[in-house]
This record gives C-alpha cells, sequence and structure tokens, in this order.
C-alpha cells in the first residue's frame, strides 16, 4: 500500500488524472482485500458505493455501531458517515476526470490541488480501514487446531 500512495503522490502534479483514477482503485483494492480476508464471496462486479459499504460494515464502523453511551457518539458517527461518503465521492469524480474511461480530445482535467485533496482524502479512507482491519485481526482469538 505504501508504494501504491508514493506513486499516487507523484502523479498528482504530472498527471492529475492518472492519481484520480489510482485512488479509487487504492479505495476498491482495499475494500476487496478486506472483504477477502474476512471470507466473502467473491465480489468481481460489485460497484464502489457497494464495495464501501460491505467493507464498513465488516469493520463495525457504520454509524449504527456506535454506542450512544460512547463519548463523542454523534461525531464519530457523522465523521464515518463522511469517510464513507468522501470514498464514494472520489468514485464519482474519476468518472468524470480520472483515467479509466476515454475521453474526447477536448477534455480538461482537475488541477493538481484538486486531484491532491482527493488523493490525501483517499489515502486516509484506505490508512484507517486498514488500521482498523488490523487492529481487530490482531484482537481476535486463534483458530485452535484439532488434533
Amino acid at each position: 500500500m505504501a508504494n501504491e500512495v508514493l506513486r499516487l503522490e507523484r502523479a498528482v502534479d504530472a498527471d492529475p488524472d492518472a492519481a484520480l483514477g489510482g485512488t479509487k482503485e487504492l479505495i476498491e483494492s482495499c475494500c476487496k482485500t478486506i472483504l477477502a480476508k474476512r471470507g466473502a464471496p467473491a465480489l468481481a462486479g460489485v460497484d464502489l458505493p457497494k464495495l464501501v459499504k460491505l467493507a464498513l460494515a465488516e469493520l463495525k464502523l457504520v454509524p449504527d455501531d456506535i454506542p450512544d453511551s460512547a463519548k463523542g457518539a454523534d461525531e464519530i458517527r457523522v465523521l464515518l458517515n463522511n469517510l464513507a461518503t468522501v470514498a464514494v465521492k472520489i468514485g464519482n469524480l474519476r468518472n468524470w476526470y480520472g483515467t479509466g474511461h476515454g475521453r474526447a480530445g477536448n477534455h480538461k482535467g482537475l488541477q493538481p490541488r484538486h486531484a491532491r485533496l482527493a488523493v490525501m482524502s483517499g489515502v486516509a479512507f484506505v490508512t484507517f480501514l486498514a488500521d482498523t482491519f488490523r487492529e481487530q485481526e490482531a484482537q481476535r482469538p486463534l483458530a485452535t487446531a484439532t488434533p
């Protein structure tokens, strides 16, 4: 993941459209990897909004999973909701500006600063999911071997 993030950061100024397309792919890969490692069935053809929703649900990062008694529950719920929205909106931006779709010769791409916002937001999303996944996996009991 670190190599992919470096590649995206380098592409922001040189090729903002590729950086945006790569960010969407990074989000997809993260969600698919988490779901596969948790035993989800094959996810070919599942769109980005559904992948994000499934991954967040698998990690119990949906607003309904936050108990009312948690400190800052409302703020946490809003952040989690916005986290999902950011990932989906990056996918939508990619459809308009990123690589992956043929473009007319007069296509105008994103400015590097907009691509940087999308890349850094996508990296924050993926990092949070990966950190959550690793933390949950570390807390899971090891399967016991049967003789």
